[in-house]
């Protein structure tokens, strides 16, 4: 299997441009980073929980692609709606941004409580599944054979974002405590989706 520094690059990007928008998981891992309570677990349970999903969705959507070849269509026009639709949302949400705090934890929490929070906020949010194996397992289709390689690099998205924002919660704080932060993040987000989404839109029209 050859490597595709392509495919691998979008996967990261496109991982990162999911991931990195305001939700639950995000601000769960955020606190406990903060508290510095228990953060290598929860990490590790995010993370891991993310590259189960997203290789099912790979996985599956690379299968039907293969049985069904007029499903390739379907796909581009699957993953052109879907990011256009998050484009939209995200950039709603740098129109109308909110500061999020999170406060020190007074008493850490012992460690099954933290792990089975971390494991609820993952599998029990039914928009993890719509991003890594519907929407991402979609978009990783359109790559063809150069699938796994997108999902390795959204794999690694995973991977980087939950430790970079475990371990340096602390930095992050006061920069995320501003709206204007989420503004600029969420407005960036905004503009990759849209800019793919069209881009997947043009192909569905040319396939």
């Amino acid at each position: 299997m050859t490597f595709a520094l392509g495919p691998t690059l979008a996967g990261l990007a496109f991982g990162l441009s999911l991931i990195v928008a305001i939700g639950a998981q995000n601000a769960f891992v955020l606190r406990q980073g903060i508290a510095r309570t228990h953060v290598l677990p929860v990490v590790a349970v995010c993370a891991a929980s993310d590259i189960v999903l997203i290789a099912a969705g790979v996985a599956g959507a690379g299968f039907l692609v293969d049985n069904s070849p007029s499903l390739m269509t379907i796909a581009y026009w699957g993953g052109a709606a879907f990011l256009l639709g998050y484009g939209a949302l995200s950039m709603r949400r740098a129109l109308r941004p909110s500061a999020m705090s999170a406060d020190r934890a007074s008493q850490p929490a012992r460690i099954g409580t933290v792990l089975a929070t971390a494991v609820a906020l993952t599998w029990l949010n039914p928009h993890v599944y719509l991003d890594t194996v519907v929407l991402l397992g979609s978009v990783a289709a359109t790559y063809d054979t150069a699938r796994i390689w997108f999902g390795i690099g959204a794999c690694t998205a995973s991977l980087l974002w939950f430790t970079a924002l475990g371990y340096g919660a602390r930095l992050l704080q006061p920069a995320f405590a501003k709206p204007m932060a989420w503004r600029v993040l969420d407005g960036a987000i905004a503009a990759f989706m849209v800019a793919l989404g069209s881009t997947l839109a043009v192909q569905a029209v040319n396939s």
